[in-house]
Order: C-alpha cells, then sequence, then structure tokens
C-alpha cells in the first residue's frame, strides 16, 4: 500500500464524516479545500471513493450490521463502509484491511478500535460477493423517496433508484465540427463516453472542441434554440454548459451568476472552448435589460443530479423545499419582464419535484395573460412523446434510457411572450 492511496482513503472517509456527519455537500467540502493536499490522481480517487461508498451505504450498512453489537463512533464507521465497499469491488483484502486499521490507528480518539476494524472487515471479506448481491438496491430516504412516488410512483422511482446506484457515464457537448473522443452518439446529440478515464487527457480537450454536460442539461438549450446575432439572456449561468452551447450558436450571450467563484470556472471555460459571452456578476432578481431569448435554470433541490452527486439525499433533509419553491416563483417571474414581446423564456431547474417544475409553469401561465407554452420547441430528435407534460413541458427523468445508463432528472418548458 503506497502513501498516496493510503492518503486517498483515508480523504474519502474524512469527506464522508462531512457529508454524514456535518450534513455538508462534497461540492462545498472541495471548494474549502479539503483536498488541496493531494495530487490530481489521488483527489479524484478520494472524491470516486467517497462518491461509490455513498451510493451503496444502505448494502454496507446491512453488511456491516451483521458484525457489529453496536454502532461505533461516526469516523470508524465510515472506515467500515468504505472498506465493505472496497471489498465488494473486488479490490484485494490485505490492502483494504490494513489500509482502514491504519486510518482509524492513527485517529487519536479511535485508535483503539483498530482491532475492531481489522476483525469486522476480514468477516466481511467472508461474506462477500454472494451476501452482496442478495441485497436490494439502495433506497432514497423517505424525505425524498414519499413525495417522488407520489409524483411518478413506485416502479418509475425504483428505477430512478437502479439509475442513482449505477451511477453517471460521462457525457459531451460537442462544437460543430470538433475532435472528440470515441463513445456513443445520443439521439438528442450528445456524445457518451461510458469509461471516460483522465477528462483532461481526451482528444479534444486542450482544442476546446467540447465539454462535460450532462444529456438532460444540454436539452435545455437546444429547447431555446438561440440563433445568430440574437440577444440572450443566461440566468444563473455558472458553471456555463449553456451558455457555451448558445455562445457557439452565434448569439450574443450574457451569462450572469450571483456567484464570482463559480463565474471563475465559467470564463475558464469560455476560453478553453474560445467561444464569447459577457460575463456579468449580479443577483438575477436586479437584472435589467431586454432580451429575445432568456434562459432560466433556477435554483433548485438539484434532486435530478444525484446520479452524479450521491451525496445529496445524505446530506440534505428537505427543509429547504419551500424557500427554494418561492425563489424560483420570482425568478421566473422576473425573468419574463426582461423578454422582448414576441420573445421566448426556457424555465428549467434540475429537480424531479413536480413543485419546482411543472407546477411552477401552471402558476405562471395563470399570473401572465401574454404568456404561452410552446410546445413545437420540444419537438427536437431524441425526444419521446410520452415525456410531454400535461401543462406543455418536458419531464426527463434517471429512470429513461435504463439501457444505456439514463439521465439526469429535468424539467424544461419554452415560454412565448406575445408580440
Amino acid at each position: 500500500m503506497t502513501d498516496s492511496a493510503l492518503a486517498a482513503r483515508k480523504a474519502a472517509v474524512h469527506l464522508l464524516d462531512q457529508v454524514l456527519g456535518e450534513g455538508r455537500l462534497m461540492a462545498e467540502c472541495l471548494s474549502t479545500g479539503a483536498l488541496d493536499h493531494l495530487g490530481p490522481q489521488d483527489r479524484a480517487r478520494a472524491q470516486r471513493l467517497a462518491a461509490e461508498t455513498l451510493r451503496g451505504l444502505e448494502r454496507a450498512d446491512r453488511i456491516l450490521a451483521r458484525h457489529l453489537q453496536k454502532a461505533p463512533p461516526l469516523t470508524v464507521r465510515n472506515a467500515l463502509r468504505l472498506g465493505t465497499i472496497e471489498l465488494s469491488q473486488g479490490e484485494a483484502a490485505h490492502g483494504v484491511v490494513n489500509a482502514m486499521v491504519e486510518i482509524v490507528g492513527r485517529h487519536r480518539k479511535h485508535g483503539r478500535l483498530k482491532g475492531l476494524v481489522n476483525a469486522v472487515l476480514r468477516k466481511v471479506d467472508a461474506d462477500l460477493p454472494e451476501a452482496w448481491e442478495k441485497l436490494r438496491v439502495p433506497r432514497l430516504p423517505k424525505w425524498l423517496r414519499v413525495p417522488l412516488v407520489a409524483a411518478w410512483g413506485s416502479e418509475a422511482v425504483a428505477g430512478m433508484e437502479r439509475a442513482h446506484f449505477a451511477g453517471a457515464p460521462l457525457d459531451l457537448t460537442v462544437k460543430p465540427g470538433g475532435m472528440t473522443p470515441d463513445g456513443q452518439w445520443l439521439p438528442t446529440g450528445t456524445l457518451r463516453l461510458h469509461e471516460p478515464g483522465q477528462v483532461s487527457v481526451l482528444p479534444g480537450y486542450e482544442a476546446g472542441d467540447w465539454w462535460v454536460q450532462d444529456v438532460a442539461a444540454a436539452v435545455a438549450a437546444r429547447v431555446l434554440d438561440a440563433r445568430p446575432g440574437e440577444s440572450v439572456l443566461d440566468l444563473c449561468a455558472a458553471p456555463g454548459g449553456k451558455t457555451l452551447q448558445m455562445a457557439a450558436s452565434g448569439a450574443k450571450v450574457t451569462a450572469l451568476d450571483i456567484s464570482e467563484a463559480r463565474l471563475t470556472r465559467l470564463r475558464e471555460n469560455l476560453s478553453r472552448t474560445q467561444l464569447e459571452a459577457e460575463v456579468v456578476a449580479a443577483d438575477a432578481l436586479t437584472h435589467e435589460g431586454r432580451y429575445d431569448a432568456v434562459l432560466l435554470d433556477a435554483p433548485c433541490s438539484a434532486t435530478g443530479t444525484i446520479r452524479r452527486h450521491p451525496d445529496l439525499p445524505h446530506a440534505k433533509d428537505g427543509s429547504e423545499f419551500g424557500a427554494l419553491i418561492e425563489l424560483q416563483a420570482q425568478m421566473l417571474a422576473h425573468a419574463w419582464g426582461l423578454v422582448k414581446p414576441g420573445g421566448r423564456l426556457v424555465y428549467c431547474t434540475c429537480s424531479l419535484l413536480p413543485d419546482e417544475g411543472e407546477v411552477q409553469v401552471e402558476e405562471a401561465l395563470s399570473l401572465f395573460a401574454d404568456m404561452t407554452v410552446d410546445k413545437a420547441a420540444l419537438a427536437l430528435p431524441g425526444i419521446e412523446s410520452g415525456w410531454i407534460t400535461e401543462e406543455g413541458g418536458l419531464r426527463l427523468r434517471p429512470d429513461y434510457w435504463p439501457e444505456i445508463r439514463g439521465m439526469d432528472g429535468f424539467y424544461i418548458a419554452c415560454l412565448r411572450k406575445a408580440g
């Protein structure tokens, strides 16, 4: 076992402590420098190990419960969970057990429990892989599963949970004529890589020929269909995938986000892809102007992104839903005032909850007499008729396309202003 492998595992345990003990999202931990002491490969490994542990947490806990009389302290439990996940993936027991014993043994409070870790993980190894495969697919926590079952039914939610457990492939949006790695072209025009490896060394990365963007997120800008010379506003734009799509079409794009830190990444993406947009750090609710088209990817619960962010259901509890829904309504109303007569607004959220999607558009239609839904904008390659909702929006879900590992959950609606 190398020092770097041990450091990556220790960092993964630390991330699990933060998510499961402090209720912090991994992105928040990373933004505060939690892994800055590691090299790029070890950072990537620590994130991967933490994410895989969170995906399989329910199974790991069920396996460990057979060999624990009572729950140990959180850090020790997380080391056991990580070890169980690695053993379930076929990692050599000697290396995994020694690493977890070392991590716990060095802990200033719980070092005395290293013997427990050694004994439990050796018993776990004897159970696997047969016991692992007999366990159900991990379920979402009740605070999220209950409203999703009410909205979509238990069979659909079970499909979403299978997609979450499987994790997400890497999706790319490609500039016209750009160089690309080998992958699978999806019906909507996204390139999917199932085993991508290190992103920055893939063909076309340095040349800026593509950027990483889930297939569902890429549909929103395709629905807006920005055209050369049009003035387009991308509200809540960072990290910028949709900005890049619209800029590549030849539109005059203004990319606005309240977070200067997040806009740094957007500017880096613009530079790498050699695309142009006006970048503005400001509050979307105070921005003024008139645009041919506005794209509002409103702040939301992000429940549609759990395939890629398995920390989310463990770090949150749904208590923020009410405030988010109110903010979305305010932002949609303000964004509507920024659309020129005859123009269009695409409203979208990466949420699986109808209150953040379908319901918001239904209520907006009742408030604004000059607003109509443009269903024709959804007539795109790869979009199935069953995905169109009653009020005329587009509902995308992780259980769609299960044979090719699904997509993020997204809601998208194109709203037209009377001329």
